[in-house]
């Protein structure tokens, strides 16, 4: 994919424009966003990265988020959606324990 006006700004500083790969990991519940051009060997990482991000299906969304930001463009750092904090169950969901 070509970046948008002003390139995609990188974590060492600098910035990368013209055709790219975008590559997201996830480990650790952080995803690491990184970006190479096409055909080159060295990875940089995206500025921003890595993120907070609490599973691999919402690395899918984070990896999303980074090639929109990529073919958007522009001198700023990467940063995804606000991840919802997870839900916790209602009371009438939880196991009932029995007291004897």
């Amino acid at each position: 994919m070509f970046t948008g006006h002003g390139g995609v700004l990188l974590g060492e500083g600098g910035t990368l424009v013209g055709e790219l790969t975008v590559r997201t990991t996830w480990a650790s519940k952080q995803a690491d966003i990184a970006v190479q051009y096409v055909g080159a060997s060295e990875w940089h990482a995206l500025a921003g990265s890595p993120v907070l991000c609490p599973s691999p299906e919402a690395g899918r969304s984070v990896h999303q988020s980074a090639v929109d930001a990529v073919r958007t463009g522009g001198p700023v750092p990467f940063e995804p959606w606000p991840i919802p904090a997870p839900i916790p169950p209602r009371a009438d969901q939880t196991e009932a324990h029995a007291t004897p």
